[in-house]
């Protein structure tokens, strides 16, 4: 090839030209995103999709396609999976009376490797002990997290994860809280985000100004308790009396922490940024507020604060129709589907 060739080759690598591939080869296990011109270009993202409650099916593929069209991250959404291969968030997390139980899977978990950020948005796995060490592998990575919603109790089992002899807990070690119980009412009320005073400043906030959704607050510690030394509360969250924007706040519930940040000090003593939100529902996502805050955070846990602009736009890009939050799945529509119904 002459040296020439060679060269603009070259240049066209360095400076993100359109030889710059995206990270993670297509297929149709999951769903990639090539990055727009934005300040993410040459970073990746893997968000997970892999919960039965929540619809993160639908929403995190909107996410992604936020992230790559409006900000430029090639992003990469992963799927738990059942046996033909479905994204099915119909399977069990506990084992059914005469039925077989069958282990989750998440196909591209080898991805994580590669990705400067993981989303994560599990809940109750079971998976195979080898994409478990992936997933350790990451979070020890010293790269940056952010967990949604049922993230804090995404694994059935403690992950093979040990610092010093003693078994990390995903949760509250690395997340800082873990699901303790339904602080709103579920399927009752609703959520307003009230962003803490002294952190209207912090980036992660940059150009949040109403939060809301139609699910419930979680407690993540005891009553009377607080957040984990190390963690610094951004969001508060306020139940209403019922599930609209307007809806007047709950007299008898006290508002408890919906987002916030922390540190995760690795076995090999880096640290790695961790954000937080209990927020995260499908239907919670239609909220511009909550999406900027969680892209906000992906700038900040990768470093990238001072790209974060208060007007890059947060816009959902094509069709959101998210379904309803449950269990119900027949009356809910929720069916397992192939990956590609996702895109």
């Amino acid at each position: 090839m002459p040296k020439l060739l060679l060269r603009l080759l070259a240049a066209l690598l360095v400076s993100g030209g359109p030889l710059l591939a995206h990270p993670v080869p297509e297929s149709p296990q999951w769903l990639t995103y090539p990055g727009g011109d934005g300040p993410g270009k040459g970073k990746h993202i893997v968000l997970i999709a892999a919960e039965q409650e929540y619809r993160s099916e639908q929403s995190m593929p909107m996410m992604a396609k936020i992230l790559s069209r409006h900000h430029g991250f090639d992003c990469t959404v992963l799927f738990a999976v059942n046996d033909k291969g479905e994204v099915d968030p119909t399977m069990p997390v506990y084992p059914e009376k005469g039925k077989e139980f069958k282990p989750h899977h998440i196909p591209g978990t080898e991805h994580l490797a590669s990705a400067d950020l993981v989303i994560f948005f599990a809940r109750l796995l079971t998976l195979p002990m080898e994409e478990r060490e992936r997933i350790v592998k990451y979070i020890d990575s010293g790269k940056p997290i952010i967990a949604i919603r049922t993230a804090n109790h995404g694994f059935e089992a403690p992950l093979p994860y040990k610092i010093n002899g003693k078994t990390v807990r995903w949760g509250n070690d690395v997340l800082g809280g873990t699901f303790m119980e339904h602080h709103g009412n579920y399927h009752a009320d609703s959520t307003r985000g009230i962003i803490v005073e002294a952190q209207k400043g912090h980036p992660i906030l940059a150009g949040v100004t109403d939060i809301w959704g139609p699910s419930d607050v979680y407690r993540t510690y005891k009553v009377g308790g607080s957040l984990p030394e190390g963690c610094t509360a951004l969001v508060w969250g306020q139940p209403l009396l019922g599930r609209k924007h307007d809806d007047a706040p709950n007299p008898k519930k006290e508002p408890l922490p919906v987002a916030w940040s922390k540190n995760w000090q690795t076995s090999d003593g880096k640290t790695a940024r961790v954000f937080h939100t209990t927020m995260g529902s499908g239907t919670d996502l239609e909220s511009a507020g909550l999406r900027r805050m969680i892209i906000n955070a992906a700038y900040w846990g990768m470093g990238m604060e001072a790209a974060i602009t208060p007007t890059r736009s947060v816009e959902i890009v094509g069709e959101y129709k998210p379904l309803g939050t449950g269990f119900d799945y027949k009356k809910l529509g929720v069916v397992p589907k192939p990956v590609s119904a996702y895109k």
